[in-house]
């Protein structure tokens, strides 16, 4: 395998030290999350925290699409990340992405970013409804949504863990992760509103969300309110069709096994 590694202009970080760091990433750093389809760690790399995303290698279809014809997920959130930067949206520091090719099909790819000291997720509002200042919380995160928004950037996976808030003495900072899969374009009223499908089931978040995003928009509460459950019910019926029908398969191949 050969491997292609490509810093950002502003990192510090050079190809040997990266290269090394990839070396010791199966054995040490602090996993966040599960690991198990994508393996996310927090590694120091010359006394500095970097957050390093190594992607599943993909199918033996897609390793020759993003070997031939797309750009890989690693080289999409860095791309990505500098997009959304340059439009004024936060996200942690982009440093680099690495992919390991050979002469026909693509392996394993990473991506690295300065890893970011945060307060919470939009998570902490659907597990902490009681929470200090939730109302505010949303109200900001849904005006901060109506800007992605305005600036022609769909958020494909707008999910409660992958925005990253800050507390500040002014309010609150929201920062994108996974940024692998976006759109930059002019968002119909439809995709604006269904942009906010996948945070939550709970009707008195959308309650709030609609309301705010309603005043933002200039549209009468009660139909943005009822276009964001029509489709917040929709993510989730589709969702739990989708969890039962791996259950089905996975029983079905451990059994065959």
């Amino acid at each position: 395998m050969s491997v292609r590694i490509k810093i950002h202009k502003n990192s510090e970080l050079t190809k040997p030290l990266i290269l090394e760091t990839l070396n010791r990433f199966s054995k040490e750093g602090e996993l966040i999350g599960t690991g198990y389809r994508n393996v996310i760690k927090i590694l120091e790399i010359d006394g500095v925290k970097y957050n390093i995303k190594g992607f599943k290698v993909p199918n033996v279809i897609n390793k020759i699409v993003y070997r031939f014809f797309r750009k890989s997920k690693a080289e999409r959130s860095f791309l990505y990340a500098d997009k959304l930067l340059e439009a004024g949206i936060l996200t942690p520091s982009p440093e680099a992405y690495v992919e390991f090719t050979s002469l026909f099909v693509f392996g394993k790819s990473y991506y690295i970013s300065k890893q970011l000291e945060y307060d919470f997720t939009i998570r902490k509002l659907i597990d902490e409804p009681q929470c200090e200042d939730y109302d505010n919380i949303l109200r900001q995160f849904t005006q901060f949504t109506f800007q992605l928004h305005e600036k022609g950037i769909h958020f494909l996976d707008h999910s409660p863990g992958n925005t990253l808030i800050k507390q500040t003495s002014d309010g609150y900072d929201f920062y994108l992760v996974d940024l692998n899969r976006m759109e930059f374009k002019t968002l119909s009223y439809d995709e604006r509103l269904a942009n906010f499908a996948r945070l939550s089931p709970k009707d008195y978040m959308l309650d709030i969300i609609s309301d705010e995003y309603a005043k933002l928009i200039n549209k009468p509460h009660e139909a943005v309110r009822e276009r964001m459950y029509y489709f917040s019910e929709k993510f989730s019926s589709g969702f739990k069709k989708k969890e039962a029908f791996k259950k089905k398969y996975y029983f079905w191949r451990k059994k065959k096994n």
